[in-house]
């Protein structure tokens, strides 16, 4: 096959749908498709999701984006995966799935992080270069054995999302640095699995699958696997990591003064690293390029703000979805910068970096009758940036930061939220062509098979269609808002706590 011929295919499990696209090498997309996912949310601050799902998802989403390319399925090379970290499928020894997977949102095991935070918060910091939280595997493990013990004794296989979808092909079981070190359960010193860790939960280390480099080759399509989603049996798989990791790789993120900032379900601010930075406000992951790390900094609610902000205020009934959110950023065109004075903290769901603290609330603070819902939607945009500009602060806090940043999730469609984020941040924003998480498993899937000669050479595939430059007197005045944010979020935050207590966390 010609490298004209070749296609990769990347399989990406989001939040709301799983996403499929098969790309050439040049970076090019020949055919993508998604297929909606279902989260279940049994009791308030829960996030579920059923496996099976996802593996109908897939047995739809790809033929659909391989029909769209006209192509063969011979044309494919090789795939790779990706999904959200922390998230896991336990099986029991019969390959039964044990229980509805947990989502990297769920907030359930509050009580289990801080318990484990009173018994070994600094220890955990040292072996795992990461602080817990409810968003890791080990406390939400921690949750399960103190209130489904039964479960927990059946487990034979902890699978993290991505590694579960790719068995379903290859019928293996490994999982790669990334999210080993993701699930709090691996010392990241070693990157391998680490009995103390573990031990503090009574974790049977013999359920957890052996870890390999996330472009590693992980067998091959089985027979089965061919016929349920078209594939040709016998194409190369490999292993692939979590969503925000080939997210920031698919964005260019593989030189030093690169950073990638994520405008999806939450967001993140990320910068490569030559080396961890343990501390108690950030994320730490290996990276896809080798003895490198990417450093994150990452809150809680984004896109899903925005989302809440067009369902709650904006939408019509029957109205479709994309028509609310154009006349969202039509209405937020029409308002100066600074939303005269309308400021938005937005933690719908808590915080996480700077405050890590799960009993923030949101809030639009200044509202006054010149306020029109144009202001409201400027202000969410202008707040949101505020709140990467927090987790940006904590970066250059710790000698990390960029001069450029690339923009990936779905709020870096709007042109005005790329541009008040310029502006906020105070550093060039550059828009990739493609960078979503899908397109990143596919260029690792190009990695895994030599396609590219190495993990960087692959930055040949990504191009960049959009440039906003930083408006110095814009930046100016985002500077002031900025310390008005924060002082207004300091005077909040006791009164969150209040509230929080007197109505619940729901």
């Amino acid at each position: 096959m010609s490298a004209a011929d070749t296609l990769l295919l990347g399989i990406d499990l989001g939040a709301g749908s799983l996403k499929a696209s098969l790309i050439r090498l040049d970076g090019s997309l020949e055919g993508e498709a998604s297929h909606p996912v279902s989260t279940l949310a049994p009791q308030p601050g829960w996030s579920e999701q059923d496996p099976a799902e996802w593996w109908r998802a897939v047995c739809a989403a790809v033929p659909a984006a391989l029909a769209k390319t006209g192509r063969s399925p011979a044309s494919i090379a090789a795939l790779s995966f990706s999904a959200g970290a922390h998230t896991q499928v336990l099986e029991d020894r019969a390959g039964r799935i044990i229980r509805p997977a947990i989502l990297w949102n769920d907030q359930r095991s509050g009580p289990q992080t801080r318990a484990l935070r009173e018994r070994a918060d600094d220890r955990i910091l040292e072996l795992g270069f990461n602080r817990a939280n409810p968003t890791w595997t080990l406390p939400q493990m921690l949750w399960l054995k103190e209130h489904e013990p039964e479960a927990f004794q059946r487990v034979h296989r902890l699978y993290l999302a991505k590694d579960w979808l790719r068995s379903r092909f290859t019928g293996g079981f490994e999982t790669d640095t990334i999210d080993a070190v993701g699930a709090l359960m691996a010392d990241a010193r070693t990157l391998q699995w680490s009995q103390e860790l573990c031990g503090l939960i009574g974790w049977n280390m013999a359920t957890l699958p052996p870890i390999v480099a996330a472009t590693s080759r992980c067998g091959s399509v089985t027979a089965d696997a061919a016929r349920q989603t078209g594939l040709l049996a016998g194409t190369p798989v490999i292993c692939g990591t979590s969503d925000t990791a080939v997210e920031t790789y698919g964005a260019g993120m593989m030189r030093p003064g690169l950073g990638v900032a994520k405008l999806a379900t939450a967001a993140t601010v990320s910068v490569l690293s030559p080396h961890a930075v343990p501390h108690k406000e950030l994320i730490n992951y290996p990276h896809v390029i080798p003895d490198h790390w990417y450093v994150i900094t990452a809150t809680n609610s984004c896109a899903s703000a925005h989302k809440w902000l067009r369902d709650t205020f904006f939408r019509r009934e029957g109205e479709d979805g994309q028509a609310a959110f154009d006349a969202m950023e039509h209405a937020a065109n029409t308002v100066r910068a600074g939303s005269e004075g309308l400021f938005f903290h937005p933690y719908l769901n808590g915080e996480r970096s700077p405050y890590w603290d799960p009993m923030l609330r949101a809030d639009f603070v200044g509202i006054g009758f010149n306020h029109g819902p144009g202001h409201f939607v400027r202000a969410l945009y202008e707040g949101i940036s505020y709140s990467l500009r927090d987790c940006l602060e904590v970066l250059r806090a710790n000698g990390l930061g960029f001069e450029t940043a690339r923009l990936t999730g779905g709020g870096a469609r709007s042109p005005l939220w790329r541009q008040i984020l310029a502006d906020v941040l105070a550093v060039k924003v550059e828009l990739p062509a493609v960078a979503d998480a899908s397109f990143g498993a596919a260029l690792l899937a190009g990695v895994g098979i030599g396609a590219y000669s190495s993990a960087t050479a692959a930055e040949q595939a990504i191009r960049v269609v959009a440039t906003h430059e930083p408006d110095p007197s814009r930046v100016e005045l985002y500077e002031r808002g900025f310390a008005l944010y924060r002082d207004i979020q300091a005077a909040l935050a006791p009164l969150n706590h209040r509230i929080r207590a007197q109505y619940g966390a729901s």
